[in-house]
């Protein structure tokens, strides 16, 4: 079994949902996005998404662009962020990792490289938000067959006709954007929410895990009673982008992200 395979199957048994917090690699800086990555797991997360820097994406809010930008600024790039991903598991072995972010990085990398290192590194899955099912050939494929997960965005648009061919090929987890904006943009209903797992469930079997516009420890714990996974990602970004310095950047990503635990594990009594 695969990382993400056991740790959906032990939250399973636990009857609780996973917390999966989402951080851009190498924001405020490599030293500090290190740091932060590696208190994340005792911090309470249960799987981790690490933003891969790129210069425009598309899909993500204010708050993510801006931690891009820092990340770049700061001299971030591909080959740093799975560097990143290598350090990290010197210390731990057991919380999933997966690479966030959009194709022309990894296009540029090379993707035969890309894909053996990021095994190498130790990364188990890889979410591209800008390649389709159409394209899997590009990088879906090829990921699979070296044993990365491929994790496929759905959204309140992706209908009845079309699920079946965003879902097919996935594999880890599913990841229902539960707005139909970009990341931190606003949040979902609670009954618009239900009726999406609701709908999913009737095409996949994977862990759903919702995600864009959960804030808080309460909004945490309400969708964590609905899905396998919860995903907070601009809330943790704004609190290095408050920051003052590297040492509040870590510990205020962190503290939060021990809140937003707290009412995820509590969520099912």
């Amino acid at each position: 079994m695969s990382r993400l395979q056991t740790r959906f199957a032990e939250l399973k048994q636990q009857n609780r949902a996973a917390l999966v917090t989402f951080v851009t690699a190498g924001d405020p800086n490599y030293d500090a996005s290190l740091a932060i990555l590696k208190g994340l797991p005792a911090a309470g997360a249960d799987v981790i998404e690490l933003g891969m820097p790129f210069t425009d994406p598309m899909a993500d809010g204010p708050a993510i662009q801006l931690a891009n930008i820092r990340a770049l600024e700061g001299g971030q790039d591909l080959a740093k962020t799975l560097q990143m991903v290598r350090e990290f598991r010197e210390g731990e072995q057991a919380t999933p990792l997966v690479l966030m972010g959009y194709f022309n990085p990894i296009h540029k990398y090379g993707v035969e490289r890309f894909i053996a290192e990021a095994k190498a590194s130790g990364v188990d899955g890889l979410i591209v938000v800008d390649l389709p099912p159409e394209h899997n050939v590009d990088l879906c494929d090829p990921a699979q067959v070296a044993g990365l997960d491929f994790i496929r965005l759905t959204t309140p648009t992706t209908d009845d006709k079309r699920l079946p061919k965003v879902l097919n090929g996935s594999s880890g987890f599913v990841y229902y954007v539960s707005v139909a904006g970009v990341t931190g943009a606003g949040s979902a209903t609670l009954d618009h929410v239900a009726q999406a797992v609701t709908r999913l469930r009737r095409h996949t079997d994977l862990p759903l895990c919702i995600g864009f516009g959960i804030r808080t420890p309460e909004h945490a714990a309400t969708i964590a009673r609905l899905a396998e996974g919860v995903v907070v990602g601009s809330a943790l970004i704004d609190q290095i982008a408050n920051a003052t310095s590297d040492e509040q950047a870590v510990d205020g990503v962190l503290s939060l992200c021990s809140q937003l635990a707290e009412g995820v594990r509590g969520a099912r009594g």
